[in-house]
């Protein structure tokens, strides 16, 4: 088995722990200016106060708490709240750092290459390695339902003070002052104390569309250009083939994802995109203009190609210094059309620079075409390094990125598509009740449509509100898909996806919208979304009548007879508990491998995970290298959430190791993971675990009279709706169901109260009873030790734990005042926390406590006395709201509560 590379570096402790003992005295300097000495003793008496109740769990200390806290005024309490929120927001910065320098001290360069050098080997030569890059695709896809709550204002300076902070450690390093340094950081601190960390109003999703810009800034237009070319250098070496495909694409929901989101509409897709093609444009123009600035040749010198001298001759550059230099006048050009392309596609923009009228591209190939031309001159007159230069870079850029920026999908509830459907049908043939017919008689009616030249949507006929919202946004796609080409919309998925018909649904949707496949054009995929349990072991019986249907094969023959199926790690969950889900999620993986494999279609798997261990979060190499074997096979799509996005893609550096290291998971589970041969009897103590904890679960959660009383009680949900995080409602209806209740906010609210339990509920109890019927420990250790899988699933428990707190959950859980209530179902998690506490410990053999990513962590003593006095405040803030104390600053303080434990937590969401 080829070494694998790590997507998560130990921290240095001691210098993570310099770190914020530096960035937490400069803060504690701007506390006492800012405020004075007064707040900043408040602060140290509630943090050694609630230290003390952590140390000892004593309720003499915890009154010794509550005694500091309520009685403080709302101003010296919102004082509080922001210094430890911030302190964590630096605390996280710190071990960024620190966890960068690991990164750079044990960095192993050769990451990617090594394992093309494996695969080279694997596949038997390098024609079978660039056969392998030809059907390669992976793609981290950004979603736009975050956690990640902090405002802009506030990003930007945090994200100096991690650059400036970056530029301390390593003028420590070289013996340099750092005076300025630590001046200049002192002011992003002030500024930042000054910034209001809450946003005054809810999200747009316009907002969330720029939000997602910066990380190509950060991150996405230098690192991918370099990851395609490190294959890109390495099959041209051995193949002399320079013609790689882009296999590293960056993918979007934002602006394109309507389930449950009101606000998503034909306008705010056509937006996305302008935006999307605005902010590469712009790039493109800046990137031209130093390449202009770097290719002075002159042909007093160096002779130039035929096509760059036509080009030149064409060229609106008047300037008689540029005469003899070709490649300057060349660029002109470029930019004086590029710049046209960008008015075309935003009227009005103000111009970086100002440049002659000119005709704007068709396309990104036009564009590309000429670069490609001016590369081959170069190449043909002794300038090939510096054709490997900033012009490589910008041509893999436009190869990677287009004119789009990033692929969005677009996504809508399977009821949406159904509804729309059924007032289509009754429009042209009133006689017909769609809802009303059977599965059969539903599929009936659509393979009919699909084999129909007539049109289904009538041009002058009044349709509901509803439907127009529906068929305008898959025009706005059609006609976005034109402007920009087919990679900017490439999936149309279907959320709550359950049967064959609604598949065929969308399909209809598609045809009559001009997205359907036809002669020379792919049109958009239909994917399926399976993601409740049922759906989960159903989903391979759906996409085997699919597969069945002659008009669905002519379908995938015009896409590369690929099929894309996405699976929710996030409903599951929920629907399920933690156990069951992945389960569930392994087993639906394993029996769409083998059906694809017996259709002889090709199948691409997309990973609907979150932030957080309840909603598939975790380590991304665990994850891609626990699948089931045959599920990745060259090509994998996961969403990219909450904020971990900003973990992630904030930094270059860590940007790069982490793309990388999903890149390099890839070829490994495709490629050489093939030791993943359990056998029957390990899957059967899987289903009997799964089965248990799955009843465990639904027991509490959906069966247990009074649950959802306690869970609104005792938790922020309420809170959370008025926290301005994202631009999608918290729940499906309004009602108080859990069954209509995202994702989301459901694990949101549960690592608030630090009990997580989303993470590992059900899990102590289907242990336990295994073991009580006669299971023993050393089965559990060997599938532990032995099977990925599992091991990721037990690790995953383990992690998530040592993030809770039972003794702060039991403050929560106060705030449910039927005391019958509280006792009854709180004392069910307790017990189930301790028996899954102690079943972790038994099968990794070590305590809790001295877990990977456990209390013990450094990590985590220097968050306690810091992340446990937001809990506190905040629920002595709930108590003030829900006592009728509904003042503007008791709600802005919790909100700040919100803001701090999220912080401090990371990986909520």
């Amino acid at each position: 088995m080829l070494n694998r590379p790590q997507d998560h570096r130990p921290v240095n402790d001691e210098l993570a722990d310099e770190g914020i003992r530096f960035l937490g005295r400069l803060l504690g300097n701007v506390l006492h200016a800012q405020e004075g000495g007064q707040a900043f003793d408040l602060v140290e008496r509630i943090r050694k106060a609630s230290l003390e109740f952590h140390d000892s769990h004593n309720e003499s200390a915890y009154s010794a708490l509550q005694d500091i806290i309520s009685d403080l005024p709302e101003t010296q309490m919102l004082q509080a709240l922001r210094a430890f929120s911030y302190y964590l927001h630096l605390l996280n910065i710190a071990e960024d750092e620190a966890q960068l320098q690991s990164q750079r001290a044990h960095r192993d360069t050769n990451i990617l290459r090594d394992h093309l050098d494996k695969a080279e080997e694997t596949l038997q030569g390098p024609y079978g390695l660039a056969n392998f890059f030809r059907r390669c695709l992976v793609s981290p896809v950004l979603t736009a339902h975050p956690t990640e709550i902090r405002r802009q204002s506030t990003m930007r300076a945090e994200f100096s003070v991690a650059r400036l902070l970056d530029d301390r450690v390593k003028a420590i390093a070289t013996g340099s002052p750092t005076e300025e340094i630590d001046a200049d950081i002192a002011r992003e601190i002030e500024i930042l104390w000054q910034t209001h960390l809450l946003r005054r109003s809810k999200l747009s999703v316009r907002d969330e569309i720029r939000n997602g810009l910066n990380y190509f800034n950060h991150t996405f237009f230098d690192v991918i250009p370099k990851l395609h070319g490190i294959v890109e250098t390495k099959l041209e070496a051995a193949t002399g083939d320079r013609s790689l495909q882009e296999f590293l694409r960056v993918g979007s929901w934002i602006g394109g994802d309507r389930d449950g989101n009101p606000f998503v509409e034909a306008d705010v897709l056509r937006d996305a995109f302008r935006l999307q093609a605005g902010f590469a444009i712009r790039h493109y123009l800046d990137e031209l203009h130093k390449l202009g600035s770097e290719l002075s040749m002159s042909t007093r010198v160096v002779p130039v190609s035929a096509e760059i001298e036509a080009l030149s001759a064409e060229s609106p550059d008047e300037s008689p210094h540029r005469q003899d230099e070709p490649y300057r006048r060349v660029i002109v050009g470029l930019y004086a059309r590029l710049s046209a392309t960008l008015r075309d596609i935003v009227p009005g923009v103000t111009l970086p620079r100002e440049a002659p009228d000119a005709a704007p591209y068709a396309g990104p190939e036009e564009f590309l075409a000429d670069l490609d031309l001016i590369d081959a001159s170069l190449r043909a007159n002794q300038a090939r390094a510096t054709a490997e230069g900033r012009l490589l870079s910008l041509r893999r850029k436009i190869q990677s990125f287009g004119l789009h920026l990033s692929t969005v999908d677009l996504r809508q509830n399977s009821a949406v598509h159904e509804t729309t459907i059924a007032e289509l049908i009754r429009a042209v043939d009133p006689d017909t009740d769609y809802l009303a017919l059977d599965e059969d008689g539903r599929v009936e009616l659509l393979l009919k449509e699909l084999g129909s030249k007539r049109n289904l949507v009538r041009a002058y006929h009044r349709y509901s509100d509803e439907t127009c919202k529906e068929l305008d946004v898959f025009h706005a796609a059609r006609d976005t898909r034109a402007r920009f080409g087919p990679k900017s919309i490439m999936m149309s998925i279907i959320s709550n996806c359950q049967s064959v018909s609604d598949m065929l649904e969308l399909l209809v949707l598609l045809e009559e919208t001009g997205l359907a496949p036809s002669e020379g054009n792919a049109g958009l995929q239909v994917v399926p979304l399976f993601e409740t349990i049922e759906d989960l072991r159903n989903g391979s019986d759906i996409m085997a009548k699919m597969l069945d249907i002659p008009a669905y094969r002519k379908v995938l023959e015009a896409q590369n007879m690929t099929q894309e199926v996405m699976l929710g790690y996030s409903d599951s969950n929920k629907d399920g508990g933690y156990v069951t889900s992945n389960w569930e999620l392994y087993k639906a993986e394993r029996n769409l491998v083998a059906l694809f494999r017996e259709k002889g279609c090709a199948l691409r798997l997309f990973h609907g995970r979150g932030g957080s261990v309840g909603r598939g979060g975790g380590h991304v190499r665990d994850a891609i290298l626990s699948q089931p074997e045959g599920a990745v096979d060259g090509q994998i799509r996961l969403t990219e959430q909450g904020e971990v996005i900003s973990s992630r893609y904030s930094h270059r550096e860590i940007g790069f190791t982490h793309l990388e290291t999903i890149v390099a998971a890839t070829i490994d589970a495709s490629l050489f993971n093939k030791d993943d041969k359990i056998r029957p009897e390990d899957e059967a103590i899987l289903d009997t675990l799964s089965q248990t904890a799955f009843d465990t679960y639904r027991g509490l959660v959906f069966e247990t009279e009074g649950f959802e009383d306690f869970f609104w009680s005792s938790t922020i949900i309420n809170e959370v709706a008025s926290l301005n995080i994202g631009s999608r409602p918290a729940s499906r209806s309004k009602t108080r169901s859990i069954a209509s209740l995202r994702a989301i906010p459901w694990v949101f609210s549960w690592a608030q109260c630090r009990i997580m339990l989303p993470g590992w509920f059900g899990f102590g109890t289907a242990v336990t009873n295994w073991l009580d019927e006669g299971g023993d420990a050393q089965t559990l250790q060997r599938l532990y030790a032995d099977w990925p899988f599992f091991r990721t699933l037990v690790s995953k428990i383990e992690t998530i734990m040592g993030k809770s707190d039972m003794a702060i959950a039991a403050h929560y859980a106060e705030l449910v005042e039927d005391e019958a209530l509280r006792e009854r179902i709180f004392s069910r998690i307790e017990a189930e926390w301790q028996r899954s506490r102690d079943c972790v410990e038994l099968i990794t053999g070590r305590s809790l406590g001295a877990a990977s990513d456990s209390a013990a962590r450094p990590e985590h003593r220097r968050r306690t006395p810091y992340l446990d006095p937001l809990n506190h405040m905040q629920v002595a803030l709930l108590r003030k709201l829900r006592s009728g104390e509904d003042s503007e600053k008791v709600h802005r303080g919790l909100l700040l509560s919100i803001n701090g434990v999220a912080s401090g937590l990371r990986n909520t969401g």
